[in-house]
């Protein structure tokens, strides 16, 4: 909370000024899990409460409904017919294919009855000179459907809170919370995921082995080790699988899971962890089961992936994360170099939201991030992944040459922008932002005036694909 906050007094030559330690900026957050039974309603009155009659052209006559699809490459477009995945992840009817839409638009005559025609508006995120998404009000828009492209982290639908039209900025707020209060972020991804996906037979089937008929993980450790063996990081890990465990009951042995991209790193971790607790974890190449490939790199690609997410099959991942995401207590997430990755942040949004949904009146579940010291040399400014999970928290408030491990509670929705208590922005993001007409300042207020005579001087941008005329 914010009255429990830890700052460090800097003395330099001039001046004194503040900074906060990583531990305790995880102070704040605790709270976070308390808020998203709004989210939950909201993501439910969408999806849960409707069914395909309600995907009529006419639904779409009145009000602000659409549909934003959140895919991140062109060729997409070709396999509409599909599911991103689909051999993988089982998905729920509350979904549809855009092959899917398209003849349901025929049935229903949308073009004869209604003259509406299949319409997807597409606004580029990462092209800050033609996305809409701070100057324009989308509940406006007539096109029925709008493609969100290159959204590949929770950083761009939170964009909207600074969107210049009121109505915009107040939807988004009550989706995601104000952005200037931590504690008041609801676990949107994860309502999200816990309503419209779920492993397919074959995954399951993996999940199942590793589980061996035994109970739920008590808690998932995810190692980004990028094919290093730093010992730092694997005690810092420790410390905080330890801090994890020590607020749970004291009963039986815990159980834990534990996924990592360095195979080499497992063997080592599986020795310590386990004498305080019982170690799973999925080793594909024991595993029997018939399980589509979806490998098709080329001798190039493959180095750059095999460095990147290690030398395991891509279809590994999605059983490592559907295995950490039955953690029932805690996630947490360690790492060579940048902590709380999109991936991490997934599997604990995801755990989140599945094994509280029948306890929603007592949240208890905490993702929980492990820094070794040499990360903490300069701060948290080496965390510069936009969606990573304490990259608003990398400028000039953050403390440097911090000597310890440390391990601090961690938001399930990553903030987007800098209006909580001690965050502030790198160099690197205040470039970036300014192409968007946003001027940060070092703290990270944001200059509301600038931003909207920004955009009055610009033109809106619209890109449009026919589907149904």
């Amino acid at each position: 909370m914010i009255e429990s906050l830890t700052t460090r007094v800097i003395k330099t030559t001039n001046n004194v000024k503040l900074c906060r330690c990583f531990k305790s900026e995880g102070s704040s957050i605790r709270r976070i899990l308390q808020t998203w039974i709004r989210a939950w309603e909201i993501i439910r009155s969408r999806f849960w409460e409707r069914d395909v009659q309600d995907l009529k052209c006419c639904s779409f006559e009145h009000d602000a409904e659409t549909f934003i699809d959140h895919l991140s490459n062109q060729a997409y477009i070709q396999h509409w017919g599909k599911y991103p995945f689909g051999d993988y992840i089982t998905y729920s009817n509350q979904t549809f294919t855009m092959d899917e839409v398209q003849n349901l638009w025929r049935q229903n005559g949308c073009v004869e009855k209604y003259g509406r025609q299949l319409v997807v508006r597409i606004d580029e995120f990462l092209k800050p000179a033609k996305t809409n998404v701070l100057c324009s009000n989308w509940r406006n828009w007539e096109q029925p459907i709008i493609w969100f492209q290159n959204t590949t982290d929770a950083t761009a639908s939170q964009f909207f809170l600074k969107n210049v039209h009121p109505e915009m900025r107040s939807a988004a707020a009550e989706l995601f919370g104000p952005s200037e209060q931590l504690h008041s972020r609801p676990n949107v991804f994860g309502e999200l995921m816990s309503f419209l996906i779920s492993p397919s037979p074959e995954v399951k089937e993996a999940v199942d082995m590793v589980l061996a008929g035994g109970p739920d993980p008590d808690i998932s450790l995810h190692m980004r080790m990028l094919m290093n063996r730093p010992v730092r990081a694997v005690q810092a890990a420790l410390n905080c699988v330890r801090k994890a465990m020590h607020n749970l009951p004291n009963q039986r042995k815990r159980r834990l899971v534990l996924v990592s991209d360095t195979p080499s790193v497992l063997q080592s971790l599986i020795d310590d962890i386990s004498r305080f607790a019982e170690v799973v974890h999925f080793d594909y190449e024991k595993f029997q089961g018939n399980m589509p490939s979806i490998d098709h790199d080329d001798d190039q690609n493959m180095s750059l992936r095999v460095k990147d997410w290690g030398p395991a099959p891509r279809w590994v991942a999605f059983v490592d994360f559907f295995l950490a995401a039955r953690a029932k207590h805690a996630v947490v997430s360690g790492a060579h170099r940048r902590v709380g990755t999109t991936y991490a942040q997934l599997i604990a949004a995801f755990a989140a939201a599945n094994q509280l949904g029948e306890n929603r009146a007592h949240p208890s579940f905490s993702f929980m991030s492990s820094f070794q010291r040499t990360l903490l040399s300069h701060g948290l400014s080496h965390q510069i992944g936009w969606g990573h999970a304490w990259n608003r928290f990398g400028g000039p408030l953050s403390c440097r040459n911090q000597t310890n491990h440390q391990c601090a509670f961690t938001p399930l929705s990553p903030p987007a922008w800098w209006d909580g208590p001690w965050q502030s922005p790198i160099a690197r993001d205040v470039r970036r932002l300014s192409m968007y007409g946003v001027g940060l300042s070092g703290s990270g207020a944001v200059d509301e005036d600038g931003l909207v005579s920004f955009c009055g001087s610009r033109k809106p941008t619209v890109r449009t694909l026919l589907l149904v005329q």
